[in-house]
């Protein structure tokens, strides 16, 4: 398999424009391309062939990590991660079931981020309630459906706004805000003698294409099955509770919903947790079999 040694490496936010300049230096696979050096390294254990098929997708690396410079993490350990989901990608590869190499990393490279974030961030960083959790995972994309992406505090409408679609308190998104430190943008310019240059276009061609497209409607299926089978282990008020409280676009509040039930609003608050738990452990339990059922199948 292709050692992280043998690869570039990126030293911090300064050495961000070298490496991508580096890494542009690969050669981007012909599909057929691809499919000889994946069987070569799949049937032969041809190093050479997992290092050309690694370096021809550091690219993808860089993009997709640059979506998570908003955690406020080194980006060259996000980079890093990134590559490390890449090389498990290329050592489980299947080429003959008909996928580009690009579909199937982009699946790995996420979760190997997404993992180091988890790690990095501790419960303290993240805040201890449900809410604040689902704030650190939701906030920058409230932020870019009401188009708030410039960097620093939000003006009070939109905290009012992200607020209420997210079902927290107004102060929960602003020091959630204040502690991811915004959004990094991809258009800052990357050179300070006045030669012209952004982030993007140093990436990979952002325009969808089938794999990506497909890619991302595997994951966002494969979370939904998780969620809709687990959604089975709640009664009748819990569902009707869960889905007004966590999954609704504009979240009831909790006087609505005792009104609808005749009971407290601290009542609905007890069976909306309790709901919140019995799924988030049915919806672990169900990613893991499906996970655990994806590997044995990439073998």
């Amino acid at each position: 398999m292709a050692r992280a040694a043998t690869l570039p490496v990126l030293n911090g936010e300064s050495g961000l424009a070298h490496y991508l300049t580096e890494i542009r230096k690969f050669p981007m696979l012909e599909p057929q391309q691809e499919y000889m050096l994946a069987k070569r390294w799949r049937e032969h254990d041809d190093r050479d062939a997992a290092h050309q098929l690694v370096t021809s997708h550091l690219r993808l690396v860089a993009k997709i990590a640059m979506g998570y410079r908003g955690y406020g993490l080194p980006i060259s350990e996000v980079v890093s991660e990134g590559n490390v989901g890449l090389m498990q990608a290329v050592k489980r590869f299947e080429p003959e079931k008909g996928f580009r190499l690009a579909t199937y990393a982009m699946w790995w490279i996420k979760a190997s981020i997404q993992e180091y974030i988890l790690r990095s961030w501790s419960l303290v960083k993240m805040g201890t309630t449900a809410n604040q959790k689902k704030l650190f995972f939701n906030l920058r994309k409230a932020k870019s459906k009401i188009s708030a992406l410039e960097e620093g505090d939000l003006r009070p409408d939109q905290v009012k706004q992200i607020a209420t679609s997210l079902g927290v308190t107004e102060q929960d998104v602003v020091d959630m805000n204040r502690r991811l430190g915004g959004d990094a943008s991809l258009n800052a310019p990357i050179r300070d003698d006045g030669e012209p240059g952004e982030w993007q276009d140093w990436l990979v061609d952002t325009s969808p294409n089938q794999e990506a497209i497909m890619a991302e409607n595997e994951e966002f299926d494969h979370r939904r099955s998780a969620l809709n089978g687990a959604m089975g282990v709640l009664n009748s008020r819990e569902r009707r509770i869960f889905e007004a409280r966590r999954l609704a676009e504009e979240p009831m509040t909790l006087e609505d919903l005792a009104a609808e039930f005749g009971v407290s609003r601290e009542r609905v608050r007890q069976i909306e947790v309790r709901a919140f738990e019995k799924v988030q452990a049915a919806v672990k339990s169900t990613i893991a079999r499906q996970d655990h059922a994806a590997l044995e199948a990439a073998y």
